[in-house]
């Protein structure tokens, strides 16, 4: 480890198999604290290369808990985090309209960060228990169509390094790899990414992969489709500049995506949109995302008849049944 962190501060750039090796070095209790953080904050001087990132994401998936479900046709919507933007739970609760529309999804989250209320704070505050049981997993996508990994019970690899970044208090590239290590390596994703680098890491890296997905990057800073002005879209088929109008919907204010000052606040703004009962701005951000996943995970031919599947789970009352759904498991 001494040799290589050497190495970097001399501007060396690590192979894709280099940067997988090291990640291993990093859990299994070769590298001192002193060690991991100085590594860490290599990427803060400069920036990570794709081949790097891709090293971090496979050592992360080898390494998370291995599971095995019965249905293996999953859509993950996730996005990096790390906007800043303090937005109410778009993707958490547009995977409950994507579930709702009868599609499986994996839903990947952690505490916030960047928010006052990340997807992990909102589904506890329902009452929902996290678990990495198998039996449960499986329960929860046959019963309710959806299934929520918390993130630290399925990647133990990282319990060192976790209480070093807290004290870092930093984002790292661990930030960047969240939404590419969903323990169920889902079929089809949607990915939200809050700057061009970003998306041009998840571009490259994602070609690659057989995967269906759809990464977006508000040109305003958001990691998710927040119809405050332009977002880029990169799939399998698109590559793409995109607005509010060009998918029938209108554009929105900043201030209509806040998530509240406080989690009973983005717990109300949560249901009201499963209840059909938002506010037209809220609504319209949670169809056009949604509308993007299933787009996505069907193939369909256009993003307008995601969103079309997406306000019909809304109205007919499903995307809120998921939810309870998985509130009563």
């Amino acid at each position: 480890m001494k040799n290589l962190l050497k190495d970097l501060y001399n501007h060396k750039i690590m192979t894709k198999e280099e940067a997988k090796n090291v990640l291993f070095s990093l859990t299994d209790g070769s590298a001192n604290n002193s060690q991991i953080a100085s590594f860490l904050t290599v990427f803060l001087m400069r920036e990570i290369t794709v081949d790097e990132l891709d090293g971090f994401r496979e050592a992360m998936i080898e390494m998370a808990l291995k599971l095995d479900v019965d249905n293996k046709n999953l859509i993950d919507l996730c996005g990096t985090g790390g906007d800043g933007k303090d937005t109410f739970n778009i993707s958490t609760v547009s995977s409950f309209v994507v579930a709702g529309a009868g599609i499986k999804v994996s839903k990947h989250g952690n505490y916030g960060v960047s928010s006052s209320c990340g997807s992990s704070n909102i589904i506890s505050h329902f009452g929902h228990t996290f678990t990495n049981k198998i039996e449960n997993i499986n329960k929860s996508l046959e019963k309710a169509n959806i299934c929520f990994l918390h993130a630290p019970l399925f990647h133990p690899s990282l319990k060192n390094i976790s209480p070093i970044r807290t004290e870092l208090g930093v984002k790292t590239f661990f930030n960047m790899l969240g939404p590419m290590v969903n323990p169920l390596q889902p079929k089809s994703q949607l990915i939200g990414v809050f700057n061009s680098q970003i998306f041009r890491l998840y571009s490259h890296i994602y070609n690659k992969t057989d995967k269906n997905y759809c990464i977006v990057y508000g040109i305003d800073g958001y990691d998710e489709i927040s119809l405050t002005g332009p977002f880029k879209l990169y799939s399998n088929t698109y590559d793409v500049m995109l607005e509010a109008k060009d998918l029938k919907l209108n554009p929105v204010s900043p201030k209509s995506l806040a998530g509240g000052k406080n989690i009973k606040d983005s717990a109300r703004i949560f249901l009201n949109i499963l209840k059909n009962k938002s506010t037209k701005e809220q609504m319209d951000v949670v169809l056009a995302n949604a509308g993007v996943a299933i787009y996505c995970a069907k193939n369909l031919h256009s993003i307008e008849d995601g969103i079309l599947i997406a306000k019909d789970s809304i109205e007919s009352g499903n995307a809120y049944k998921c939810f309870k759904s998985l509130m009563d498991i």
